[in-house]
């Protein structure tokens, strides 16, 4: 009979836990990875390129040479290179106790403007990438009666923003993902987080910022994105805590949990933004 476990039991001792990082050669995939790494975890990172790969385990190894990271180069929309990625990794560290799904793209762009194969390839990226890789591991973890698996969605997830319809879309269905997932997950034994970022200082910002129009930047406004290491050690707590989902600051947490009541305003408020923004590009 299976054990119906009501409340997750923190795991803050994670030596000897084997950790696989999704999309983990830069951004906050790194940064975890480096996290966990420092707490003699065994940590294995999956991502399309071999350079960064590369790059990061040399990093990692510079400061701890007795650290134990391994990498895998797969895309993650490729269900099958994936699989035997992950399959691969399990070989040399043992089952995955714990899946960090943080592999994501993203390309502003109103949907008018924009191609269907952008929009396809975030949406085939963030959301069918992390379904992939948690049915990479999710069987054998029902088998042990344990495992954890944390997703990365973003704030973009909890709102709708204007230039971003194939983003918004993508990590909105994470939140349901997960969701539904946890019900699914829980009687057997495994904890699911989601965890909801602010924009963060990363290379993918850096190259998304030229793209984001005037009136995403307005809804959007000026706050600072926030280092990705101060990030990885957010999700980095509230996985170890088993906390379903997890909110980086204020902002994000009372969206998370007021957004609904507030979505009339917020609404308002965006398309005065935009109204506002348009009447200057008509001056």
């Amino acid at each position: 009979m299976v054990k119906l476990s009501l409340h997750p039991h923190p795991r803050e001792d994670v030596v000897d836990m084997h950790i696989i990082i999704t999309g983990g050669s830069s951004g906050i995939g790194a940064a975890i990875a480096e996290i966990e790494t420092q707490r003699d975890a065994k940590v294995s990172i999956v991502a399309r390129r071999e350079e960064p790969l590369r790059s990061l385990r040399a990093q990692i190894l510079a400061r701890d040479a007795s650290a134990q990271i391994n990498t895998c180069a797969a895309d993650v929309t490729d269900a099958a290179a994936l699989a035997s990625a992950i399959e691969t990794c399990e070989k040399a560290f043992g089952p995955c106790d714990r899946l960090i799904a943080a592999a994501g793209i993203v390309e502003p762009g109103e949907l008018i403007s924009q191609d269907l194969e952008t929009f396809r390839s975030q949406v085939e990226t963030n959301l069918f990438g992390t379904v992939n890789a948690v049915r990479a591991v999710y069987s054998g973890m029902v088998q042990r009666q344990s495992g954890q698996i944390v997703i990365i969605s973003s704030g973009a997830g909890l709102i709708g923003i204007h230039g971003y319809t194939a983003y918004c879309a993508s990590k909105h269905a994470l939140a349901g993902f997960a969701e539904a997932l946890r019900q699914e997950a829980k009687p057997n034994g495994i904890t699911v987080s989601i965890c909801f970022p602010p924009d963060t200082e990363t290379q993918q910002l850096a190259a998304e910022l030229p793209l984001r129009s005037p009136a995403a930047a307005a809804v959007i406004g000026d706050a600072k994105a926030w280092p990705a290491a101060q990030l990885a050690r957010i999700i980095v707590t509230g996985a170890d805590r088993g906390r379903f989902e997890i909110y980086p600051g204020l902002k994000m947490a009372l969206l998370g949990r007021f957004g609904a009541l507030a979505a009339p305003v917020l609404r308002w408020y965006f398309d005065w933004k935009i109204a506002s923004v348009r009447g200057n590009q008509d001056d």
